[in-house]
Parts: C-alpha cells; sequence; structure tokens
C-alpha cells in the first residue's frame, strides 16, 4: 500500500510506502486510540450529565443507584438472616450450658449467687425473629457477657471440685494391706505379751512377711525410724492435723519428706518391735489423738459403693 501526501504551500509531495504487517499495526494503533478516545468522552459525559441532570442520563443513574441499593440491601439482610440463625443455635447452647453449670454447681456446692450470677438469665431469644443489625450487635454483646459470666463460674466450679478430690485422695479410706484378714481391732483388748487390760490403738493386719503395704492416701512422710515398740514405723502427714501409721515392717521404702500417693507401697510386712507375729499394725491419728481406723475404710467401701451404682 502506498499513502501519497502534497504540501499545498511547498509544493512537494511524500510517499509512504505500507506493507502488509506495517499496514496491521498501524491499524491497531488506530484502533487503540480510537477506544481510549471514545471511553474518554462517554466518561466525561456521562459524568457531567449525572453531576448536572440531564434527563435521560440522570435517569439511568438512578436506575443504576437504585439496582446496585437493592442489591447490597438484599444481601445485607442474607447475611443478617444468616448471622441470626448461628446466634439463635449459640444462644440455645448457652442456655443448656447454664442448665448444665447450675446442675454441676450444686454438686460441687457452689451457689451461683456467691459470684454475682443470676441462674436462668439466657438473655433474649431470636431464634424466628428478623433482627436488625442494632438488636444483632446487642444480642452478641448479651451473649459474650453471659459467656464470660459462665466461664468464671466453670472456673469456680473446677476450683471446688478439685479442692474436694484432692480432700479425698488425703483422707485414709484405702485398706493398707490387701487380701488380708482383720485381727486384733482398735479398743481395749488384752495385751498378748503382758496379759493386762491395754488400749489397742490401731488394726491389726496379720499377713506373710513381704506382703505390700500401701499409704491409705496422699500425703508427705514425716517419719521413717526404727522405734523399740513399733519397730520399723513410717508415718504420713495428710493435712488437717490427720496422720496414719505404719508399723512391724519388714522393709520400709521412703524416706522423710517423701510426697506420697494414695496406694502407693511404702513398705512390707514384717514382725519388727514389740509384735508376736508378722502383721501390719494400722493407725489413724486426729492432732494425735488415735482414731478407730475402721471408720475410715468403712467410709472408703460406702464412698466407692456409692460410685459404682452411679456408674
Amino acid at each position: 500500500m502506498q499513502l501519497i501526501i502534497t504540501d499545498a504551500w511547498l509544493a512537494k509531495s511524500r510517499a509512504i510506502h505500507l506493507s502488509g504487517m506495517k499496514l496491521l499495526v498501524s491499524l491497531c494503533a488506530v484502533s487503540v486510540v480510537l477506544v481510549f478516545a471514545s471511553a474518554t468522552l462517554y466518561h466525561w459525559v456521562f459524568l457531567k450529565g449525572a453531576r448536572e441532570g440531564w434527563p435521560i442520563i440522570g435517569t439511568l443513574v438512578r436506575l443504576v443507584v437504585k439496582d446496585e441499593v437493592a442489591q447490597q440491601d438484599r444481601f445485607m439482610r442474607e447475611n443478617i438472616e444468616v448471622m441470626a440463625k448461628r446466634l439463635g443455635e449459640m444462644q440455645a447452647k448457652m442456655i443448656q450450658l447454664e442448665s448444665l453449670g447450675e446442675r454441676v454447681s450444686g454438686l460441687a456446692g457452689v451457689n451461683p449467687a456467691e459470684i454475682m450470677i443470676k441462674p436462668g438469665q439466657g438473655g433474649r431469644l431470636v431464634i424466628g425473629r428478623d433482627l436488625s443489625m442494632e438488636e444483632l450487635q446487642a444480642t452478641l454483646n448479651e451473649l459474650d457477657q453471659l459467656a464470660n459470666q459462665r466461664t468464671d463460674v466453670m472456673t469456680v466450679i473446677e476450683s471446688r471440685l478439685f479442692e474436694q478430690k484432692i480432700k479425698k485422695m488425703m483422707v485414709p479410706t484405702q485398706v493398707p494391706v490387701r487380701a488380708a484378714n482383720l485381727g486384733s481391732i482398735f479398743g481395749w483388748r488384752i495385751d498378748p505379751i503382758t496379759g493386762r487390760s491395754a488400749l489397742h490403738t490401731g488394726l491389726d493386719f496379720p499377713a506373710e512377711p513381704g506382703t505390700d503395704i500401701f499409704s491409705a492416701a496422699g500425703g508427705v512422710v514425716v517419719t521413717q525410724e526404727y522405734h523399740t515398740q513399733y519397730g520399723n514405723m513410717v508415718e504420713i502427714d495428710h493435712g488437717n492435723d490427720l496422720i496414719t501409721r505404719y508399723a512391724h515392717a519388714s522393709k520400709v521404702f521412703v524416706k522423710k519428706g517423701d510426697l506420697i500417693k494414695r496406694g502407693q507401697k511404702v513398705a512390707e510386712v514384717g514382725n519388727t518391735g514389740r509384735s508376736t507375729g508378722p502383721h501390719l499394725h494400722f493407725e489413724v491419728l486426729v492432732q494425735g489423738i488415735p482414731q478407730d481406723p475402721q471408720k475410715f475404710l468403712d467410709a472408703g467401701r460406702t464412698l466407692a459403693g456409692a460410685q459404682a451404682l452411679k456408674n
């Protein structure tokens, strides 16, 4: 393709030769320029007409804006409905949790009023209601506050239950020698050595030498020594001025200051000290005064039976 450009003033002519590739590139460049110019002109005219309120353009703008607002409103309403449904489900679960908390607090001996919680206060019910954004936000705030209160209640309940568990673990209710017959019981008896009436301050469990002796509860070893009367002896402090004593052992496996778990092996049955045969002499002392160990062991059996019935 050949283009001839003539200048009338200078009386000159100029010829431009365009091959197929150059022609294609030139057409593309011209098309891009025209599209850009058209878009710029359309944008300028549209904005000017929208600002000045030209009849056709103003109507078109209002229709577009109205459609966008409707779409946004519909989108927001759908999201609010979904959030309200989820909020209703959360609130129903919160009410169930509140009811469970009240029952558990009764088991733990906790009164919700002690920590400024009003029982049965679940907030407004939102299931099946159309909520505005303000109502939705207010309900969320109420649920957040209620969740914090429930957390406080559960924390106190956990602390009380843990405290109760520790107390139970520290009370000597476990039989210290398994599969052993009970010998002499707590109380007055004829002393087998002197033949005189004397107070027997514990329980005797006759058993073969080497039979395992277990701690009746958790605690701390406060005495581990050889005593002329009790032979190899271990004393465990369980707190609250309560101590258990294990006497006449052949071997001892703990020392003073050791932390002892409930049911832990502490010694083996023997015949040391003032004894007429291999057995464990088991005592429970409260503020240094001997108590009948059988009452503690019976309480442990009663508690175990009650738990078995619940299960």
